[in-house]
């Protein structure tokens, strides 16, 4: 039974996911506040 070797490569899975929706959020914010700070200043 490889049981504990999948669960570890699922926990790196998961984290990895974590980290790049993380990613991916905090992209998406501060390209929302770059266009939100050029249509005011524009």
């Amino acid at each position: 039974m490889k049981k504990k070797e999948n669960k570890s490569s699922y926990d790196k899975g998961k984290l990895f996911a974590k980290i790049m929706a993380g990613i991916l959020v905090l992209l998406m914010l501060a390209g929302t506040g770059i266009t939100l700070v050029y249509a005011l200043m524009g």
